[in-house]
């Protein structure tokens, strides 16, 4: 059995998907159509322009999703479709690109979905009174604890659940500082403050879980071709209302990508192909299911190895 899986925000880079977008018309069509949707050209941005820029959570989010489609409209270019998938799932915003892919949500959709996602996720909270922080050598349990038990007046909570030693916390800078150094003490091999502007995964997100709340509502969505793993549950969806309902719980929810990927390993899935920019997930995957085989798709030579 097969999962298609997609990135999340971190795997942004200058240039990335522009060989797809080279190689493949599919692939080009992809950023004309997000370009068009967003009424501006993202595909210079991504192909020539700042990095800075880049990662900014607005234009990060849909430009990380159009190379994820780009390279998957690549692989049905050569014959593949998402019918050679039992399952697909998406770190964060990667959930759009899977339910993307999945025919659930019109590509135009996505791409406005995420620039109004990363528009009101920045907005939320201003600049520096949140924090996220990447905990190392602890399990999730154990984060989790100390996360409770420093938070007090302020937030800090476990917001990413990556794999068996990396948990990513997130809330208000100081109680993320304070929970960081609690970490260590109990005996963290690291706690790496992250370059974010804003507390992903947290209450905090609340303002933005209600945008989204209203923007998902005004959009149709269809049953995913294939079971979707949606991030806050680690469990399959495939019916819409479910999977609107569980978009917006992810704005503030953890993203519980070590039992998603844990679950689908015990449901029989022994491949694991992750589609877009980076390979971040790829380790992840293979830190939690040791016997898996990882494959990458972000460049024409990753689609064409995968017809041989």
């Amino acid at each position: 059995m097969r999962a298609f899986v997609f990135p999340g925000q971190g795997a942004q880079t200058i240039g990335m998907g522009r060989e797809l977008a080279l190689a493949y018309p599919a692939a080009r069509d992809v950023f004309d159509e997000v370009d068009a949707a967003l009424g501006e050209s993202l595909s210079a941005l991504i192909w020539e322009g700042d990095a800075d820029t880049l990662t900014l959570t607005r234009n990060a989010q849909p430009a990380l999703m159009a190379t994820s489609i780009a390279a998957f409209r690549a692989m049905e270019s050569e014959g593949m479709n998402i019918m050679d998938a039992n399952f697909v799932a998406g770190h964060s915003l990667g959930e759009y690109s899977a339910l993307c892919a999945a025919g659930s949500l019109t590509l135009s959709d996505t791409a406005r979905l995420l620039r109004l996602r990363g528009q009101a996720m920045q907005e939320a909270v201003p600049v520096g009174v949140g924090a996220m922080a990447a905990i190392l050598g602890l399990d999730f349990a154990t984060v989790d604890h100390i996360c409770r038990e420093i938070g007090g007046d302020e937030v800090v909570q476990a917001a990413n659940d990556n794999d068996p030693m990396q948990v990513v916390i997130s809330g208000h800078k100081g109680a993320v500082e304070a929970a960081a150094e609690a970490m260590k003490a109990a005996g963290a091999k690291r706690a790496l403050m992250l370059p974010v502007s804003a507390p992903f995964h947290s209450v905090l997100m609340q303002p933005a879980a209600a945008a989204m709340a209203d923007a998902l509502a005004g959009v149709d969505i269809q049953p995913p071709a294939v079971p979707l793993i949606a991030n806050v549950r680690a469990e399959a969806v495939i019916e819409p209302g479910a999977i609107r309902r569980l978009l917006v719980e992810q704005v503030t929810g953890t993203v519980r990508w070590r039992e998603s990927i844990a679950n689908l390993a015990g449901a029989g899935v022994t491949e694991f192909w992750e589609i877009g920019a980076g390979k971040a997930l790829s380790g992840m995957i293979k830190r939690t299911a040791r016997d898996v085989t990882v494959r990458n798709v972000g460049v024409p030579a990753d689609v064409a190895a995968l017809k041989g």
